[in-house]
């Protein structure tokens, strides 16, 4: 049996989370589903919104799982670096 490693949090996610909360949304941390899982779930006006948070320090691609994830996925999820990308989406 392997030893699952830590999920990886971006350092923009907890900032992020902070400032999801202040609109009064919830959040539900998804990251340490892993296999490509979106970071995060926000449920805002009603609605849930899934979103993959990257660091705009770096060059913001998906890792292979990630990717795949996306690929397959038939509903809504989208990737986020700033409270502005997450405004866009939630509108």
């Amino acid at each position: 049996m392997h030893a699952r490693r830590a999920a990886k949090v971006d350092v923009n996610q907890p900032e992020l989370v902070k400032q999801i909360r202040e609109f009064g949304w919830t959040v539900q941390h998804l990251h340490t589903i892993g296999k490509g899982c979106p970071d995060i779930m926000v449920g805002a006006k009603g609605t849930n919104y899934l979103f993959e948070i990257k660091n705009p320090e770096y060059d913001g691609e998906l890792t292979a799982d990630e990717q795949d994830w996306h690929n397959d996925w038939r509903g809504q999820v989208a990737i986020a670096e700033t409270i502005e990308d997450i405004l866009e989406v939630v509108k």
